[in-house]
């Protein structure tokens, strides 16, 4: 029998369900992330620079990024909170046995949601209601709580990853649980700064995609343009930084993991001078058909040595390693990621060179045709990161301690069906909620913006905040009074 069909007869019922919930509920949640972890400090850069110039502009753009802050917090902890539901309800053998070990991380991350949304309602609520220095400076925790919250999230991945911290019993519970070793694990830094680094430009890119639509559009305005300039310059900032980090955290994986690491290279038989494969698939006797073959790339890229041994994914036995199917899997997402990654490093190179020897921005549409795509590409590239993260650990669900089918609930597999049904309606609802409001914010500061320039007025467009307390209106003139 073909091994992956061996291996999911011999999976519980509940594991199908519970891992497709599972993953269409962290897919959908890690949509909002970059924008939770990255635009506060977007946001904070414009305010920063709108005070320190005095530009109405920017400030306007800081106070309208402010409002989608809020309402993308709001939706997070949604989805947020569903997924810490999960991890009791479909994973009870891990946080049962293991809990105690790494739980700490989700503790983290808890009152790091508490402390962002107290500071974002404080935010909000300041626009024209506190002095301006104070108010930026009651801002300036915010990027602080957005990195604790990837901090407790990303401890209790890389410990999942490479666990640490804590001995075994004789009957394989854990014991003498050492708290610092269990967060800072060999594989935490680098898949923190590689995760927040991803946030930073995968943001940027969002918001200035955003605008660089409506260049496309004809409106070249100062508020297009700094709309655009000031998230793309720090996405650009961060483009080569994560290209370099990316690279650290493959060579830490090879060191690692080496099983996840031939996953993701579909490394069949432990070998030195290994090719290296762009796309490609993966066959149960090793071969590889498809794709373009690079002959010793992979070992070079390893070591910085063709004689350097990779692992092959042989080198433990079939229950141990990833299927052909995942491998295959997580070596197109591994690519995709990689490939993304480069084609924004041009786009980069391009808006550096044009500004460096122009002082401007780049004329051509179609520099801002691939901003206005490299938003979605950069998400991709998340979620692609996300799989070869996830799927590559398999069979574990703690490496090499726990597998996930010793993890998985008891509960009926058709109440988990049941219950996925349920969780993607809801999330379309939720989502397209989070659309329509976007929308409606949209629509409102456009008519605001006109109505603004049809009264040839200096006064700066929406009076109001979008959230909070809104100031008086005065009361209608009674007749003979003025």
């Amino acid at each position: 029998m073909h091994t992956t069909l061996h291996l999911l007869a011999e999976a519980p019922p509940q594991m199908l369900p519970a891992r497709s919930l599972m993953a269409f509920t962290l897919a959908s949640h890690i949509i909002l992330v970059p924008m939770g972890v990255a635009l506060p400090l977007i946001t904070l850069i414009m305010h920063g620079y709108g005070l320190r110039r005095g530009d109405a502009t920017a400030l306007l753009l800081a106070r309208r990024w402010s409002a989608v802050m809020a309402v993308q917090f709001a939706i997070g902890v949604v989805t947020g909170t569903v997924l810490s539901f999960e991890f009791g309800l479909l994973w009870p053998g891990l946080m049962g046995r293991w809990g105690d070990v790494f739980g700490i991380g989700f503790g983290v991350e808890a009152w790091a949601f508490f402390l962002e949304a107290v500071l974002i309602a404080i935010y909000l609520y300041g626009w024209r209601r506190l002095p301006a220095r104070t108010h930026f400076l009651l801002g300036l925790p915010l990027p602080a709580t957005a990195l604790l919250g990837a901090f407790g999230i990303l401890a209790a991945n890389s410990w999942m990853n490479t666990p640490r911290g804590f001995s075994l019993d004789s009957e394989g519970n854990p014991v003498d649980v050492d708290v610092w070793k269990a967060i800072f694990t060999p594989m935490f830094g680098p898949q923190y700064w590689h995760f927040v680094v991803a946030m930073l430009l995968t943001a940027g890119y969002v918001v200035a995609g955003v605008y660089a639509v409506g260049w496309l559009r004809g409106r070249r305005d100062r508020y297009h343009r700094l709309g655009f300039t000031v998230p793309f310059t720090v996405a650009a900032v961060f483009t080569p930084v994560q290209f370099m980090l990316g690279d650290a955290i493959a060579r830490a994986v090879f060191q690692k993991q080496p099983v996840k690491f031939a996953a993701m290279e579909i490394v069949w038989n432990t070998d030195t001078h290994v090719p290296e494969y762009l796309f490609g698939r993966l066959h149960p006797d090793g071969t590889v058909t498809g794709g373009i073959k690079i002959p010793q790339l992979d070992s070079i890229l390893a070591g910085f040595s063709p004689d350097t041994e990779v692992h092959g994914l042989t080198s433990v036995p079939a229950e141990n390693r990833p299927t052909v199917t995942q491998a295959t899997l997580i070596h197109w997402t591994f690519d995709i990621m990689v490939g993304i990654g480069s084609v924004l490093l041009l786009l980069v190179v391009w808006y550096a060179f044009v500004w460096w020897r122009r002082r401007r921005l780049p004329a051509s549409p179609w520099f801002y045709r691939s901003a206005a795509c490299a938003g979605v590409a950069s998400v991709i590239a998340v979620e692609c990161g996300w799989i070869t993260t996830e799927v590559g650990r398999q069979p574990w669900i703690v490496y090499e301690n726990m597998r996930v089918a010793e993890a998985v609930t008891g509960a009926r597999a058709d109440s988990l069906w049941t219950m996925f049904a349920v969780v993607v309606v809801v999330y379309v609802l939720i989502f397209g909620s989070f659309l329509a409001v976007l929308l409606k914010m949209r629509t409102r500061w456009r008519l605001d913006d006109e109505r603004s320039r049809e009264a040839d007025t200096t006064a700066t467009p929406e009076t109001d905040t979008p959230y909070g307390p809104r100031s008086a209106v005065a009361a209608p003139a009674e007749d003979g009074k003025p």
